[in-house]
This record gives structure tokens, C-alpha cells and sequence, in this order.
């Protein structure tokens, strides 16, 4: 069963909507009570449960009258444009109202909306200057193939918003709101604690209104639409380091006990716990923008008060918002702070890792998972995660496997529809599925042979790979329309219809490309030239392919990464086997990992640094991942390819900061099913 916060929320969701909940105008959200304020993500993360198996199998609701109208890609909010996905639909033939979505991850980075926990796919409950724990605003919702969309249009109606489709950017214009006042003042639930070295900036504000944060190095800025008064320029922001009951806010947040968080790391810019640190704002005719130095170690967190509106600028160790959404039937959305110890030292230390992941029903109708790589056309290039996402027009998807980033070359498996991509290498780890929900994490390697007419077998090395090994190597039309040489002198032999169609000398890497054929493939032979003599022109062949282990046949789907983290529940981890560097065996970083739970439901895992340090190693993403519920888990590539998109956005990362990668597992919707 659900837990109480669960049951809150499913409470909340049942009331009676259209688009919002009928409470949803200016004047009620003015008039909300303010004895709740602590954001949710304030309060230390609950203790792990895997709710695998209550991911239900279910028929979506009828949308038969539903008629798509216009639909975008970026929003101009006061002119100022962001690159967020939006929709406008009519409901029904008799209503002919037009009803204007925007992607829920998009809401949360254009106007600073907080998505709260719910298990009600069809509404989704909002902070967003209302109370998240007794009166969120609850937004209705519609789903596509790649979006779930949030019904602003009664939003838009109470705030006094105007909107407009302009082609594809939806035009948001907003009434000007002013920024009143603004200090900087201790917050009275966290006046005994330790955890912070700057103090909280409270900013004023007469209305309701939309605010973007980002992050550059130490360096924190947020803007708000808002005009600021001049005096307020002016002025020199105040903190006494004392809580201040004339300000509002005071008596606001305090409603729980301080909660004690792990200690920064020495700051460097704000040196002097609780006091203020230097705040640079700025002004336009209709748009403030803050700008701070924080120490190293805190992170920014905004979130927003009502009765009277104000926006709190907070900086804490762990700012994660904890989330459990059931973003749609058979898929689930979570972030949670997951704590591990380790005992190697002799001592117990604790660590505890911001985790955010998506939790997969493969049995799922009109859900399917498999890989997409950067360019469908070829498998030769990079992208950013989110441009491969939306070209492969999927509503979820994580980076998977490795490749070289200077030829942009896949290196390990990939197989779709069952046919080999690109094959796997150095007896990797992979993971196999297929359609009936069957999924199985283990380490793969591939018997590729070219049969003669006369009875030669020839092993081939690789098929699609950019990992160079003397003998022969096998490239299909995936690769591309072209070949070329990735060596100095490979001879390139061109297979049509089954038969040697001819023999070419390559001469340096890098130089001339060869025509693939169309109904065939090359044979590419590297530093060994002998083997030449065994394919002359005319020689018919025949190409085997059988996966070691042969449990792997069953599986059309597969995707090489490594090394294998968990299987049966406990660590197997063992880097070396699969011939990983020491480098990389030894590193702390970001990392991401799917795995199988005991229901066969998959995780798709993205982890991030530690509470003042790090990200993990494989062994504690091995840990994270088994404290989570996993009986067999592999990890992927990692590092500034780690990467989790969901319906346009990444979860767990800012876009500009994510690196390209070549492929990706990809989660594809058909609501309609």
C-alpha cells in the first residue's frame, strides 16, 4: 500500500477538476494559511521503499473526443525565450474551449513550479505559491507519446496571463509584478543549525510570478520577473544573523524542529558562518536578476511563500526535492537522497547520494524499451542526450552504453530488432529484453564467423565497432552509407548478395570512403593481409552470428556497457575481468545503471555527487543500487555522460552540462494502448 504521503496526495487529486481545482483563483491562493511553509525537500529523505510491484497494468481513460489544436517548442515569457514543449487541445465537440498545456519538467524551469508527489495520473498537484501540503494547485494532465502536458489555462485565467500561439512559441505575457523588498535574515527553524554558511535571501514580492535559478561554478543567479524600485538598488541588502518576526517569514517556517544536515566543506567565499554574502542585483523595466557567490559544497534553493508572496533564496548542502510521480501508467518517477555506509576503513562512514531514476513496467501496454543512438542514419556520432531523445520521439531514456569520443564510435553492444549494430566487446557486461518482458543483465561476448564456399571459417573481431583488432571486421549498412578506414592499410573487401564483389587496398586511415553495398556488407582486414587470399572476388560466403552466452538469443534487444554491479542481490562487481583501466575502476563520479528488481520491473539509475564530496564509486553505485531493491543491476557510462531525460528535459542535471553520448536505452509510449 501506499504510504501516508502517498495517500495525501491521491486524496487531493480526486477533487473535482476541469483543467485546475476550482480553489485556483488570485484571490483564494492570497488568501491561503501560511502555517505551512518548509519545502518538502528540506525535510531528510525517508527510508527506501521499492514499491515495484504496485505498478499497475491499466486501459487509460477515453480520448476519443480529443483534438490536438497547435504545438511548440519553446515559450516566450515576456518576450524572454525558453525551449519548453507545449500543446493546445480541444476537449470535447460540444466545448469549444481551447485548452493550452506546457510539459510538466518544462513548468518547473519556466516559472519555477514544484512538481509534488502523486499517484494520480491525471492531475498533478503544484506548489507554486500555495501550500504544498495542504493546498497545492492541482493541474490536470494529458499525455502523448513524449509529453505530459499540464492544463495552465485556468492557471493563466486567475494570474491574469495572457497567451498566445505564435507558430511554434506559445507567448506568455504576463501583468508586471514588482519586487518590494529584499534581506537577507536567518530562518527561525534553522537558527541553531550548523548546516549553512550564508544566510537565506527573502524577496518580496506584490503578485505571484515566475523565477528561473542557475548555477556557474560558486557563482548563483536567479531571475525573476519582477521590476525592482530604485531605492532597493541602492541600498546595501541587511543581515543580522537574528531572526526577524517584523519580516513575515519567521514565524512562517517555523513548523517542525531544526533538521541537522551533514556539514559543508570549509567555505571559501563566505567564510564567516550566517552571515550575509555579497549580492549583486540588477534591474530591468520588468525583470530582476540576483546574483551571489556561494561557498563550495551548498547548492541554491528557491522556493516560493504565500499570504504575503514571497520567493525564498536558501543554500543547504542537499537541496534535491524528494518526488515519487507516477509520471504515466507503468512508469514512475523518483529522487530521493539514499544513504550508504562503508565499513573499509574500519569504521563506519555514511555517505548519502542525491538519486534520481525511473522505475519501468516492460509489460507495460504500449510501453516499449530500446536502444537510440545519436544519428538513425549512421551509427558514427554524438549528440546531447536530449537532441537524441527527441529525434527518436521517446518519452524517457537514459545514456547507456561507452564509445570513443574522438571517432565517435560505438564500443560495445547494440542490437534492435534483433540485428546486431554494433557488437560486443571484451566479454562486457550487457543487458538483454525483449517484448514479453523478460530482461537479463550479465556478460555477453559474440561467435561472429565468415563461412567460404570451400569450408573456411574466418572469425570476425567486431561488427560496427570502433574497437580496432587485427583480423577481420564486419560493417553493415548501420554504419552508414560509407567505410572509412580507421587504420593504416586494411584491405576492404565489398560483399553483394552473399559473394565477394571485390578486393580494394585502403592505404592511410582517414582518407577514402567505400561504398557499402546495399545488400550486403564489407569485410575490413587489418594487419593481417593473408586473409585476403581466403576472399577472392567470386568466393561465396555466409556470416554466422551465435552470443555467448547462448541464454542471449532470446533477447532481439541488447545493450553493452560494464561492469556487471549485482546479480541475485549480491556485488558481483569485478572491473578488471572486463578489462576496464585503473582509472577508471578507482574514479568517484556521477554515474547511471539500470537494474532488474524482484518484480521485473527495471530501474534506469542516475547518481550524483555525495553531501559535500563526490560521486560514487562502483562500489557504492553497486551498494545504492542493491539498497534500492535490485536482484541484478549493470552500470553505465557515467561521468559527464550521465544522463536522465523525461518528457524534454533531464531530471537530474542542467542541460549545459551534460556531455554527448552515443546512445541510450529509450522508453517509447503509445498512450492510446
Amino acid at each position: 500500500m501506499p504510504g501516508r504521503k502517498h495517500q495525501l496526495y491521491l486524496t487531493l487529486s480526486i477533487v473535482p477538476i476541469i483543467a485546475t481545482s476550482l480553489w485556483l483563483g488570485q484571490n483564494a491562493i492570497a488568501s491561503l494559511s501560511t502555517s505551512v511553509a518548509i519545502p518538502q525537500q528540506l525535510v531528510p529523505a525517508k527510508p527506501m521503499t521499492v514499491l515495484s510491484q504496485q505498478l499497475p497494468v491499466s486501459v487509460p481513460n477515453d480520448t476519443s473526443f480529443q483534438r490536438n489544436l497547435r504545438q511548440g517548442n519553446q515559450i516566450a515569457v515576456n518576450g524572454r525565450i525558453l525551449p519548453v514543449v507545449w500543446s493546445q487541445r480541444q476537449l470535447s465537440v460540444s466545448d469549444k474551449t481551447i485548452r493550452t498545456g506546457i510539459s510538466d519538467t518544462g513548468l518547473m524551469r519556466t516559472i519555477g513550479a514544484e512538481l509534488l508527489s502523486t499517484w494520480n495520473t491525471t492531475a498533478q498537484p503544484v506548489q507554486w505559491f500555495s501550500q504544498a501540503q495542504t493546498q497545492p494547485l492541482i493541474l490536470a494532465t494529458w499525455l502523448t507519446s513524449q509529453y505530459r502536458y499540464l492544463d495552465i489555462t485556468d492557471l493563466a485565467t486567475a494570474m491574469g496571463w495572457q497567451l498566445q500561439a505564435d507558430g511554434t512559441t506559445l507567448r506568455i505575457n504576463l501583468p508586471p509584478a514588482k519586487l518590494q523588498d529584499m534581506r537577507q535574515e536567518q530562518l527561525l527553524w534553522r537558527q541553531n543549525s550548523p548546516a549553512s554558511s550564508s544566510l537565506p535571501i527573502v524577496v518580496d514580492l506584490d503578485r505571484p510570478t515566475p523565477w528561473q535559478v542557475s548555477q556557474e561554478g560558486n557563482v548563483v543567479k536567479v531571475t525573476i520577473d519582477a521590476a525592482t524600485d530604485p531605492a532597493i538598488l541602492q541600498r546595501t541588502v541587511p543581515g543580522n544573523g537574528t531572526p526577524s518576526i517584523e519580516s513575515g517569514i519567521a514565524d512562517t517556517v517555523q513548523t517542525q524542529p531544526d533538521q541537522l544536515l551533514p556539514p559543508p566543506p570549509p567555505a571559501e567565499l563566505c567564510p564567516i558562518p550566517q552571515t550575509p554574502c555579497p549580492i549583486n542585483l540588477e534591474s530591468t523595466s520588468n525583470q530582476t536578476t540576483i546574483r551571489t557567490n556561494i561557498p563550495s559544497g551548498l547548492r541554491p534553493r528557491v522556493w516560493s511563500l504565500s499570504n504575503p508572496y514571497r520567493l525564498v533564496i536558501d543554500f543547504q548542502p542537499e537541496t534535491m526535492v524528494e518526488r515519487d510521480i507516477v509520471w504515466a501508467t507503468g512508469l514512475r518517477y523518483r529522487q530521493q537522497y539514499i544513504e550508504i555506509k562503508d565499513a573499509s576503513s574500519g569504521k563506519q562512514v555514511a555517505s548519502r547520494f542525491p538519486v534520481v531514476w525511473l522505475e519501468i513496467n516492460p509489460r507495460q501496454p504500449g510501453l516499449t524499451i530500446k536502444p537510440i543512438w545519436s544519428n538513425p542514419s549512421t551509427l558514427v556520432g554524438i549528440a546531447p542526450l536530449i537532441q537524441t531523445a527527441q529525434q527518436w520521439q521517446v518519452a524517457a531514456a537514459i545514456n547507456a552504453g561507452f564509445f570513443n569520443r574522438n571517432t565517435q564510435l560505438p564500443l560495445g553492444a547494440i542490437r534492435r530488432d534483433g540485428r546486431w549494430l554494433s557488437s560486443p566487446i571484451l566479454n562486457r557486461g550487457a543487458i538483454g529484453w525483449n517484448d514479453f518482458g523478460e530482461v537479463k543483465i550479465g556478460h555477453l561476448s559474440v561467435e561472429n564467423t565468415i563461412v567460404t564456399s570451400g569450408g573456411e571459417r574466418l572469425p570476425v573481431t567486431a561488427v560496427n565497432s570502433g574497437y580496432i583488432q587485427p583480423g577481420i571486421a564486419l560493417h553493415t549498412k548501420e554504419w552508414g552509407n560509407t567505410y572509412t578506414p580507421l587504420s593504416d592499410n586494411e584491405t576492404i573487401v565489398a560483399i553483394g548478395n552473399n559473394q565477394v564483389i571485390s578486393q580494394s587496398p585502403a592505404g592511410s586511415a582517414g582518407q577514402t570512403p567505400f561504398p557499402i553495398p546495399p545488400d550486403g556488407y564489407l569485410l575490413v582486414i587489418r594487419a593481417k593481409p593473408e586473409l585476403a587470399d581466403k576472399l577472392a572476388v567470386g568466393t561465396t560466403v555466409r556470416y554466422e552470428s551465435v552470443p555467448v552466452p547462448g541464454e542471449f538469443v532470446r533477447y532481439p534487444q541488447i545493450l553493452g556497457a560494464g561492469p556487471v554491479l549485482l546479480q541475485n542481490r549480491q556485488i558481483v562487481l569485478d572491473a578488471k575481468a572486463e578489462q576496464f583501466r585503473d582509472s577508471f575502476i578507482e574514479e568517484s563520479a556521477v554515474r547511471s545503471a539500470i537494474a532488474i528488481t524482484a518484480s521485473n520491473t527495471l530501474l534506469i539509475v542516475t547518481v550524483g555527487n555525495r553531501t559535500g564530496g563526490t560521486g560514487p564509486t562502483l562500489r557504492e553505485i553497486a551498494q545504492i543500487v542493491q539498497q534500492m531493491g535490485a536482484v541484478d543491476a549493470l552500470n553505465l557510462d557515467g561521468g559527464s555522460s550521465t544522463s536522465l531525460y523525461l518528457g524534454g528535459q533531464l531530471l537530474n542535471r542542467p542541460p549545459g552540462t551534460a556531455a554527448r553520448v552515443h546512445n541510450g536505452i529509450g522508453i517509447f509510449l503509445n498512450p492510446r494502448l
